[in-house]
């Protein structure tokens, strides 16, 4: 299960299923232009109507069109001026060209449904002996069993669980306690025993029940949502602050009617919060999908227990309790979801730092799952309209800008990397150092693309502080990040060369920074975003190339960076017992890697350990925090 396996879902996205693309969406055309009436004469408009485009043209006009399908005016004069054709002609190849896309796609499309509805029919007969008739072991009710070679033994019921996340997303006061401040509304235990019987058995002792609810509107229609659950790449994709890493194990059914009804699978998922201090949940579970009406879906996730196997439990630290969403289509840009997180965890593996505040959602309720969808829908909806080519964003070509944010992308998959592997020790463990003043966990990782005596070393640590998260982001954003940039470049870095948006946010955005050192044309990275569910500012310094390679589109997959970079997680708002004032606190986590060569000596590590712990004590400072 590698974050890295999977291509971008942006890249693999239905365009067609955005609720927020523009009228014109993506077509195309031939190599003929088809340019609107004009008043010569009958030779001229003939002329006109039939002229080709050379070789040479259409060749520069396709491969500018596969980075930009909507130049800007400014764009469509610079292809003017180089390919010797009319600007106004311009305009009408790439709205003809998106047209002919369009088709193209719904032919596929259609070819592709006609080839799955002929083997749903196959599959549907199997499918309706398995829901119809068995029972399961542990309840006595309808159970789907779920046998093959990677699973032997009967699954709960999947069907139970359907029905327990319908009504546990319906359902209200008394079952559901609204959140202070609009927080998301969590489980009454009480309630929920006399309500559900247990799907999965007896919860283990030391486990901790967490279970909340959070309902809201995103611009993606139901059916792109679903077929994006159903699949793990894509999944992991959505969710990369939550997930770090997921696989399906065995499809029983994909489906039938291309709604993805009845589609049954087993998966596995790693889900983490960005701490060190915060183990990686493994959970083994069956996901089960219903299209309940038109334009209506339910997807949920149950535990597979393992209790009655002849091998000891692949995953001991935690099990999933129906958990899943509901989704509805409103209209042709959003969708309502209802998502309802709900687990049992061992509370002994989680550092004691967040005790407090684990068990209500602060590292995985269904808020954060539900803020992170809408920002990344938001930043696809962006990425597929013509506004990331406007003038807002420095730099002269699509493809420098595409180059950049497959490499921030990288980037950042590396820093959540970083803090993934801290937490569950993946490497050799140097453990806690707290000489530096702060519980800072340190790790030395070997890498065989590099050097015999070179080593990777990884450093962490989480702190809570009590201001705002918004206020901290805004401090780092500004004046911590512009530190760390001159850090890592030894001199003070120049001004943005390339400025994407990622989302409709001030915050959301990837820059791309000269590192002030021309002799070997370093440059940083950087990449920031902040919303409901926390905030990440990273940034990375890499050389051995020019700034025109990585602005223009060149080959930049040899380019090694590491990062080093802040998350930010929102806590809870705490009452002072002298005036009944409340205030609002937050979780920081830093972390770096940095690559050493020769051995990792004692000296190292506290040196390390002391970086971090110095840029804590100077943001405290900086912000006003005894």
């Amino acid at each position: 299960m590698d974050r890295h396996s999977g291509t971008g879902v942006a890249e693999n996205f239905d365009s067609g299923l955005m609720g927020t693309m523009n009228g014109d969406g993506y077509e195309s055309s031939d190599s003929f232009e088809v340019p609107p009436p004009d008043n010569g004469g009958p030779s001229e408009k003939m002329n006109n109507k039939f002229r080709r485009h050379s070789p040479h043209q259409i060749q520069v006009l396709e491969s500018f069109f596969k980075d930009c399908p909507h130049p800007d005016e400014r764009q469509k004069r610079e292809l003017s001026m180089r390919l010797g054709i009319e600007k106004k002609k311009i305009k009408f190849w790439f709205q003809n060209r998106r047209t002919q896309m369009k088709a193209q796609l719904e032919r596929n499309e259609n070819e592709f449904l006609k080839q799955e509805n002929d083997k749903l029919r196959v599959e549907n007969d199997f499918l309706k002996q398995a829901l119809d008739s068995p029972t399961c072991n542990n309840c006595g009710g309808p159970a789907v069993p779920l046998s093959s070679s990677h699973n032997p033994t009967p699954n709960p019921n999947a069907l139970a669980a359907m029905d327990e996340l319908i009504k546990m997303a319906h359902m209200g006061h008394p079952l559901w306690i609204k959140g202070l401040h609009d927080g998301p509304e969590t489980l009454n235990l009480a309630e929920y025993e006399r309500s559900f019987p247990s799907c999965i058995g007896i919860k283990p002792s030391g486990y901790t029940v967490e279970a909340t609810r959070e309902t809201a509107c995103v611009p993606l229609r139901g059916l792109a949502l679903v077929e994006t659950l159903m699949d793990a790449n894509r999944w992991a994709d959505m969710f990369p602050c939550l997930i770090a890493g997921a696989a399906t194990v065995d499809v029983l059914s994909s489906g039938t009617g291309g709604t993805r009804d009845n589609a049954l699978q087993v998966m596995v998922a790693e889900f983490q919060v960005l701490s060190p201090f915060v183990p990686v949940r493994r959970v083994r579970f069956v996901r089960f999908c219903k299209h309940l009406s038109d334009g209506v879906w339910a997807v949920v996730d149950v535990s597979i227990d393992p209790s009655n196997a002849a091998n000891p439990p692949m995953f001991a630290n935690c099990r999933r309790l129906p958990s899943g969403c509901i989704i509805q289509d409103t209209d042709n840009k959003y969708t309502k979801v209802t998502w309802v997180e709900h687990s049992e965890y061992d509370e002994s593996t989680v550092h004691h730092l967040l005790h407090p505040l684990h068990g209500s959602g602060f590292g995985f309720g269904a808020h954060r799952w539900i803020s992170t969808l809408q920002r990344q829908c938001r930043r696809f909806a962006l990425i597929l309209s013509p506004s990331i080519n406007g003038e807002g964003n420095a730099g002269s070509f699509p493809a420098g800008r595409k180059n950049v944010l497959k490499l921030a992308r990288r980037m950042t998959y590396n820093f959540l990397d970083c803090i993934c592997a801290l937490s569950e020790r993946k490497g050799l463990d140097v453990g806690y150092v707290c000489n530096a003043g702060e519980d800072v966990r340190v790790m030395v990782r070997k890498d065989a693309k590099y050097p015999a005596e070179t080593h990777a070393l990884s450093s962490s640590t989480s702190v809570w502080m009590p201001i705002s998260q918004q206020r901290l982001f805004d401090y780092l954003v500004d004046v911590g990040m512009r530190c760390h940039r001159d850090l890592l470049s030894k001199e003070r870095s120049t001004p943005a060369m390339i400025n994407v948006a990622k989302g409709p946010g001030q915050g959301d955005r990837v820059t791309l920074f000269s590192s002030g050192l021309a002799t070997n044309g370093s440059l940083i990275l950087q990449e920031t975003w902040s919303d409901a569910s926390g905030a990440l500012i990273v940034c990375a310094l890499f050389g051995g190339t020019s700034a025109s390679v990585v602005m223009n589109g060149g080959d930049t997959s040899q380019l090694e960076m590491f990062p080093m970079g802040f998350t930010i997680l929102p806590g809870d708002e705490r009452r002072s017992s002298s005036d009944g004032s409340t205030s609002s606190r937050c979780l920081l986590t830093t972390a770096s890697e940095i690559l050493v060569d020769g051995k990792i000596t004692a000296e190292t590590v506290e040196w390390n350990c002391k970086v971090l712990s110095h840029q804590v004590q100077t943001i405290k400072a900086a912000l006003s925090i005894p």
